[in-house]
């Protein structure tokens, strides 16, 4: 019986879990670009004329293809973030495409 009730209380927190932690979050994105892309693409995206581009409309420019490659390898004057992983790179890509 308390086996039974560990798993309901299990599945019960799961259920009522953070919806942030979830795969497909759209909000995801935008918090990890808060956190690791803010401090040179500026909060609104518009970059640093002449260090660092504008990603307002990078969507446009570049394939989701190229703006990963970019985000997990750098180029320019911007690091790498390898330290990122796949599911987050994805969602600052997506967060950037839209």
């Amino acid at each position: 019986m308390k086996k039974i009730l560990t798993l309901a209380v299990v599945l019960s927190a799961a259920t009522l879990a953070n919806p942030a932690w979830c795969k497909d979050d759209p909000a995801a994105g935008a918090q990890l670009y808060a956190v690791h892309c803010t401090a040179c693409h500026g909060a609104d995206r518009a970059g640093m004329p002449g260090a660092f581009p504008a990603l307002t409309d990078v969507g446009k420019r570049l394939q989701p293809a190229q703006i990963k490659e970019k985000i997990s390898k750098g180029g320019g004057l911007m690091p790498p973030f390898s330290q990122l992983s796949a599911q987050e790179i994805d969602d600052i890509t997506r967060f950037l495409a839209k």
